[in-house]
């Protein structure tokens, strides 16, 4: 009887999930890498955990990898955890509902489907500063990347498939300035045409983050291969990026996803259910939130994110 309890529980879980996320595609497919650029930023300095949705006193949503994080993907996780717990109780974590939210918005775009175990706990603080910026940084090279991956237990596949998510998106100009500040890069080289444009536009960009760029000049709202293509053609926004098709450990195969969707979409939902798998609270461990901007020590003065500013830049 239990077991079939818990069923039903994964049943309406998906359900929820799957529903608020179509109608938030429906009106904003950049809810899509958003979604993906929250998972990463909560996986990655700790686990999967949800600790990246906690708002107040040292959130991570207010240090610097951060600071461009989508409200309406933040808050879009809320309204699914609402919606579960209206039908179930209190019984699926915020950090199952991110995994799951983002695995449907990938789907829509055109990414590949991965299954989910439920069962995450959620953090009962916020990751440290330290631990927040270990996040790789878009002006990283290659063997930092390999190294930023390898401590945390992700291998090559896994950093040339997951930059892959930068194939839709967009990024702020602060984030790729260096390919055309002071001068023109060269290492790894960037197109110089494509350096002009960027760096004409990025001279309008009065306040400061109000112009964006997409990340995949080719079909920036799709979910495909074409970011590998990106890379070919040295129109890599980040440095990061860029380099994966020039470093002798990444370029076989980076080239291979250019030639093979297939095989990227293969690796791309292998490395997420990685990563999604990293560290995880479980059984008595951590908690599940009433609310998963706030731990349930603090229900009270709950505050949510207004949606200002955006970024993909992972």
């Amino acid at each position: 009887m239990a077991s079939r309890a818990a069923a039903a529980l994964v049943v309406v879980a998906l359900a929820c999930a799957a529903y608020h996320v179509a109608e938030a595609f429906r009106k904003d497919v950049g809810v899509a890498p958003a979604l993906i650029r929250i998972l990463f930023h909560d996986c990655f300095p700790q686990g999967c955990d949800a600790s990246v949705l906690l708002t107040g006193n040292n959130s991570e949503q207010g240090m610097g990898p951060n600071l461009t994080l989508r409200p309406v993907a933040l808050n879009l996780i809320e309204s699914i955890r609402a919606a579960v717990h209206r039908a179930c109780g209190r019984t699926v974590s915020c950090a199952d509902l991110t995994v799951l939210a983002t695995r449907d918005s990938l789907v829509l775009a055109g990414g590949p489907h991965f299954d989910v175990a439920l069962g995450r706990r959620d953090a009962l603080a916020p990751a440290s500063q330290d631990l927040v910026f270990t996040l790789p940084a878009p002006s990283f090279t290659v063997p930092e990347l390999l190294k930023s991956f390898g401590d945390r237990n992700l291998d090559k596949a896994d950093l040339v498939s997951l930059s892959g998510a930068h194939t839709f998106g967009i990024a702020h100009c602060s984030s790729f300035s260096d390919r055309f500040t002071p001068d023109v890069d060269t290492n790894p080289a960037i197109d110089p045409n494509f350096a002009a444009k960027l760096k004409a536009k990025c001279a309008k960009d009065v306040p400061a983050g109000t112009v964006n760029q997409t990340l995949d000049v080719r079909t920036p709202d799709v979910f495909d291969n074409k970011y590998y293509f990106d890379l070919i053609a040295k129109q890599g926004l980040f440095k990061s990026d860029q380099g994966l098709i020039v470093h002798p450990d990444t370029t076989r195969m980076a080239t291979r996803f250019s030639l093979n969707q297939g095989a990227f979409l293969e690796q791309f939902a292998k490395s997420m259910v990685k990563m999604s798998n990293m560290d995880l609270l479980t059984g008595s461990q951590g908690e599940i939130r009433f609310n998963c901007a706030v731990p349930n020590s603090r229900v009270e003065g709950i505050e949510t994110a207004s949606d200002e500013g955006h970024a993909a830049a992972m």
